[in-house]
């Protein structure tokens, strides 16, 4: 595929890195430019809160590529740049120093960012969020055996860096505002594996909380005040309450968004030479029938090879269904599908839930299985994608006896 053409990626983490990956896969040999806020070569983010935060992984075994397979395959990045502007009509992105990027496609990776909490005291040094390497390795840092940690939300970051940090006897405490952690994302019913989970291996969960302030002395965090006055001694504190799509360039330049980019299932933004790819875009899902927005490292592993083919001018659709999977003390766990809270009318279970050997599927009215999820059990990711991929429903008490194939519980 011979061309002069430009593509430009803003955004220099997984996707980016991958999209510009797909599209040399692709024979394309025009200019790649890939313009990236943080000073690092593309990273994975998934490591973060587990393996380099429990000293099981550097930073090098969890980068996409080294500098080598970018200068070999003439792909431009840019560290620690930031775009400043996109103009569509001009088909450029303005840089910091005045410059402008000439682009004849354009793909947004910019990610997310760290939700932020509006409290006293939340800009206190020993405050910390975890969204970049940087932000992990000062947490890390400041952590040690026998010292508090007060981690506010019991989400999968906050979760994750309590199972890390209680690996090397950190005093843990989790707040959460919600009767139990994960509760909005997988129900209470899954909810409580979770907490029972944390609360056997030492962490102070403490749910149905509400934060009123961060304890601050001589400008450095030293607690936590909850709404009823009572003061968590900390360390240091983690705020992780969820992120936020970074799609103010987008908007600003008037491509549409909602929540998210809003892209079809071939990844195209409201602009025709502007795609957008992974945490941003909130994409038209050919077999859910709904738009979707998934903050979660495989569709920033996935979605680049269809970012590379829109770009291109080739037909592609991004049908995988959401995935992402987690690690915490004794549990691994991965789920496949889409349903979010309000969507499901029952949760049923088949393995052993007490010894966090299980399977869980989350079914709608109609018996038809939204997601799937396994817990400590290896073979059966394929079976619960088919099921999640499936038009039939499924016999509830068929699909919760571990006796009966998952492939023998569709009602035909």
């Amino acid at each position: 595929m011979s061309t002069n053409r430009r593509f430009v990626i803003v955004g220099g983490g997984l996707a980016g890195a991958k999209t510009a990956e797909a599209l040399r896969k692709r024979d394309f040999d025009g200019e790649i430019t890939v313009v990236s806020a943080e000073d690092h070569l593309p990273y994975e983010r998934p490591p973060l809160s587990k393996e380099f935060f429990a000293g099981k992984k550097t930073l090098p075994e969890f980068t996409v590529h080294d500098g080598d397979w970018f200068r070999d395959h003439h792909v431009d990045l840019r560290p620690g740049t930031t775009v400043t502007a996109i103009d569509v009509a001009a088909h450029t992105v303005s840089l910091p120093d005045g410059s402008t990027l000439a682009y004849d496609k354009l793909a947004l990776a910019t990610g997310s960012r760290s939700r932020r909490l509006d409290i006293p005291g939340a800009d206190a040094d020993g405050v910390h969020y975890v969204r970049t390497v940087d932000q992990a390795a000062a947490l890390l840092g400041a952590l040690a055996a026998d010292k508090k940690l007060v981690v506010i939300g019991a989400g999968w970051i906050g979760l994750e860096i309590a199972a890390s940090a209680r690996g090397f006897d950190v005093n843990v405490t989790v707040l959460e505002h919600s009767d139990l952690p994960l509760e909005s994302t997988l129900g209470p019913e899954i909810g409580q594996v979770f907490a029972n989970l944390h609360r056997q291996n030492g962490v102070d969960l403490r749910t149905g909380t509400d934060v009123g302030a961060i304890a601050v002395e001589g400008g450095r965090a030293a607690g936590v005040t909850l709404a009823d006055g009572t003061t968590i001694p900390a360390d240091a504190v983690l705020i992780a309450v969820g992120a936020l799509p970074d799609i103010e360039l987008a908007s600003v330049a008037g491509i549409d968004v909602d929540g998210g980019v809003i892209v079809d299932a071939g990844l195209q933004s409201s602009d025709p030479d502007v795609v957008a790819v992974g945490d941003i875009a909130a994409a038209q899902h050919p077999i859910l029938g709904t738009r979707i927005r998934v903050e979660h490292w495989a569709n920033a592993l996935n979605q680049p090879e269809i970012a590379a083919d829109t770009m291109l001018g080739l037909p592609a659709e991004y049908v995988r269904m959401p995935y992402f999977f987690t690690d915490q003390y004794d549990l691994g766990m991965e789920y496949v599908g889409h349903a979010p809270h309000g969507s499901y009318t029952s949760v049923i279970t088949r393995g052993d839930v007490d010894k966090r050997e299980f399977l869980a599927f989350w079914l709608d009215s109609a018996n038809k299985v939204l997601a799937g999820m396994n817990v400590n059990i290896w073979d059966a990711g394929e079976d619960i994608k088919e099921l999640v991929s499936s038009a039939h429903p499924v016999d509830p008490r068929r699909l919760a006896d571990p006796a009966i194939a998952l492939s023998d519980t569709s009602v035909r």
